[in-house]
């Protein structure tokens, strides 16, 4: 065969398969497609932030605590607008289109309902920011991702980002970051998959700090608002409460004067319109897995689905209809108009509201989005559908449904007990909702009504029955607490302290109930325990300690071993602070006694054998602690890192691939990565690997200064080195990089590179070094003694 022959038999191939391929779309094309490319916004620009650091000075912030302290604060705003390139990352189906922002906190920046043309969350077409912010700027629009605290101090920063291809089909977008101010981490995957209308968010919020720790997790949901716009809680929602739980409403018709405003006279306060201030009402009595809103006028809206188990919390947040809305309105967007919030919240019901992270605990949860169109409205959503069910006044039945997914040849069926008064076989998807209004027949009570949706195959889809109100009394209000010396018991003085501590109130410390608790009890257990926590977390260890062994005398009187380990394991970390690690040692082990404090302990025990190069201990030491918490990423990294250490390659790098799995942005499994492959002689693909984690560190020396602490934490001190050795090849001019290596290189033995470290930290700028970690306090001291 010549070579014009061979072209041809080519060609007649390849153009088969492009016949083949036209004949089946879905296999030419990806049913969900994930990519980044440049997105130029109109952006007012802020100014440079302030270089010196803001120590907290009792500033209220979302109703609590407002530390900046170690950010830098963010707000010199300007008039000044120009045309600027994002990174936008894009998911995109059939049904809808997501944007993301991870160059602004990772916000959701648009998401677009392809069936109608309609943004079901508030799209801007400007970057306009306001001192809204935890540390000032902010930008109104799309879904904000908030944890620790609500509108969290990065809301307005760049954070880390990567894409995913899974092997369903779908594609995920993930967002994250560490959260500096405590530590503490959180990432979101943002997924579609081929066949449904719903994006799907799995937040996962890390502690991976030792110290338990109070968080909230809340997303901050804009839709544009006209006066056509209704809120949507469960049917069964009675009440509504504000910030704090301080005052309560009936809803959807209050008959109350609510946040200083009178709705005495009766007003339904699920219409957008009805509000003349700026006011937040939360659902209170809810038990149901959804929320929705919708705008009558454009006949389109978007639903929300969660286990209410988990994700509890759902808001309405509006600026109102008055002039101060107008106000903000102006100053948040040049023409897009006014908008509301209808945020949710997972392991939160209200802000402040706070749960308690222990130490190493990993939680998850999982939250749905998908664009509402013309059926009136929801009374029940699932991730299958919502559904529509209401008569009205002239005794006609609306009836609509709205899928997630496409079914040819379902039911609907509405029935009255064991009376199937309609049914109907029909073709729905998500571009093609059903709705139908028919006559009620005469004697059909509408309580007794039921709409459901059957599937092609019958089974029941969703369902909805009118819910009848349980006629619960109004709550009680939230009550500020007593002085100390007016509470009566040393129990009541405790649990008030840890309300404040774990609420971080703004006006309130817990210290003054906790001294006077042990003013009356001295060797109470818990509060002495609570108090060294609050020590520990300022670094006070000496002072943690003493509170610690009370608790102890008390708690080990007549050679008792107690039930709660909790304050041994303070105790070891008290102690491992201050360098007494055989001591400590003693401490975390007498901790794991105690079945709640083993898998903190073990973990502590592991980086204390790796201290001392015991790396076969060290290991027994992990798999104990997973045993007991196998979400622990930290011990998987440390596991990961053991294994490369003793040269058992091939579980490195399957406990490598589990590590990533369960959190994309694991920049210590992907270093791991790196380091295997450098060991192992691929230069090249060592060089790929470095050059893409160094893409995803974005060089934020944060991101690395917390990367070679964790190496540094477990003694892995040429790792440690390796890592910030990169920022210094950079050209990195923050201090805090070279007082770092001075004093890893000093723990590997290399004193005279040491001191040239601590002098080059010397010489560099000061600008935004606010050191803030526990170990900064051991590099400083050291730095101090030797130069």
């Amino acid at each position: 065969m010549n070579k014009m022959e061979k072209w041809s038999a080519i060609s007649l191939v390849f153009g088969m398969v492009i016949l083949i391929w036209g004949a089946f779309p879905a296999f030419a094309f990806p049913d969900v497609r994930v990519w980044e490319e440049p997105l130029v916004i109109p952006t007012y620009l802020v100014g440079e932030p302030d270089k010196f650091p803001l120590f907290y000075n009792g500033r209220a912030y979302q109703g609590a605590k407002g530390p900046i302290y170690p950010y830098p604060m963010l707000d010199r705003l300007t008039d000044d607008r120009e045309d600027r390139a994002y990174m936008a990352l894009y998911l995109e189906n059939d049904y809808v289109k997501i944007c993301v922002l991870p160059e602004i906190g990772g916000r959701i920046f648009s998401a677009l309902d392809k069936t109608n043309d309609y943004d079901f969350f508030y799209r801007q077409h400007v970057i306009k920011p306001a001192l809204i912010g935890m540390l000032g700027a902010w930008i109104s629009g799309g879904v904000e991702w908030n944890f620790p605290h609500h509108h969290r101090a990065t809301a307005f920063m760049p954070i880390d980002y990567t894409l995913t291809d899974n092997p369903d089909g779908s594609k995920t977008i993930w967002v994250g970051e560490v959260e500096i101010r405590h530590r503490t981490k959180w990432i979101i995957g943002l997924t579609l998959y081929p066949d449904r209308s719903y994006l799907e968010a799995t937040i996962k919020l890390f502690n991976r700090t030792p110290l338990a720790q109070s968080m909230l997790y809340w997303a901050n949901v804009a839709v544009h608002a006209t006066n056509d716009y209704q809120v949507i809680f469960p049917p069964g929602t009675e009440f509504a409460t504000f910030h704090g739980k301080n005052q309560f409403s009936h809803w959807p018709v209050s008959t109350e004067i609510f946040n200083r405003v009178d709705y005495t006279r009766g007003v339904d306060v699920s219409w957008y319109k009805n509000h003349p201030a700026p006011t937040s009402f939360f659902a209170w009595n809810d038990e149901e897995d959804f929320s929705a809103g919708y705008d009558h006028g454009k006949k389109a809206g978007v639903v929300y689905v969660a286990d209410h188990h988990i994700a509890p919390g759902k808001k309405f947040w509006t600026w109102g209809t008055g002039t101060q809305g107008q106000t903000w309105e102006k100053i948040l967007t040049d023409s897009d108009g006014p908008y509301i919030e209808l945020m949710v919240g997972a392991y939160s019901d209200n802000q402040p509201d706070y749960s308690w992270l222990q130490p190493y605990e990993v939680r998850e949860v999982k939250q749905h989005w998908f664009p509402l169109r013309e059926i009136r409205g929801v009374k029940k959503a699932n991730l299958e559908a919502a559904i529509f069910l209401e008569t009205n006044p002239e005794g006609f039945v609306q009836m609509g449904v709205n899928t997630t997914t496409a079914h040819q040849g379902a039911k609907v069926v509405l029935d009255a007990g064991d009376n199937i008064l309609f049914e109907k076989a029909i073709d729905i998807s998500p571009d093609n909702p059903y709705f139908e209004e028919i006559k009620l027949s005469p004697g059909v009570l509408k309580e007794n009504l039921r709409l459901s949706l059957f599937s092609p195959s019958g089974d029941r889809l969703i369902s909805y029955a009118p819910v009848k109100p349980k006629g619960y009394p109004m709550p009680e209000p939230v009550k500020p607490p007593p002085a100390p010396e007016k509470i009566g018991t040393v129990d009541e003085l405790y649990h008030t302290g840890l309300r404040l501590e774990q609420f971080h109130n703004p006006a309130l410390e817990p210290y003054p109930y906790y001294e006077e608790a042990l003013k009356r009890d001295p060797g109470n257990y818990a509060v002495n325990t609570a108090l060294a926590i609050l020590y520990c977390k300022r670094g006070m260890f000496v002072q943690a300690e003493e509170c610690l062994n009370r608790a102890l005398r008390k708690a080990t009187n007549n050679y008792t071993r107690p039930k709660d380990g909790e304050a041994y394991y303070y105790l070891g970390l008290a102690l491992r602070a201050q360098h007494r690690y055989n001591k400590a040692y003693d401490a975390f082990y007498k901790a794991t006694w105690s079945q709640a404090w083993g898998a903190a302990s073990y973990y502590q025990l592991a980086e204390l054998s790796c201290l001392t190069i015991q790396y076969s201990r060290a290991l027994d030491f992990i798999g104990r602690s997973l045993s007991l918490n196998a979400s622990n990423l930290r011990a998987w990294n440390l596991k990961a890192a053991l294994l490369r250490r003793i040269g058992r390659m091939d579980e490195a790098a399957m406990t490598i691939a589990e590590i990533l799995l369960a959190d994309p942005l694991n920049f210590w499994a992907a270093n791991e990565k790196c380091l295997q492959s450098m060991e192992s002689g691929g230069s090249k693909k060592a060089a790929d690997r470095l050059a893409d984690l160094e893409m995803r560190m974005r060089d934020d020396v944060q991101n690395y200064l917390e990367l070679a602490v964790d190496y540094g934490n477990c003694g892995l001190w040429e790792e440690a080195i390796d890592v910030l050795s990169r920022l210094e090849r950079q050209g990195s001019k923050f201090p805090m990089v070279y007082y770092y290596l001075g004093f890893y290189l000093g723990k590997r033995g290399d004193e005279n590179k040491a001191l040239a470290y601590y002098k080059k930290a010397s010489q560099m700028p000061p600008d935004y070094c606010f050191p803030f970690r526990w170990e900064s306090m051991d590099v400083l001291e050291q730095a101090l003694k030797e130069n």
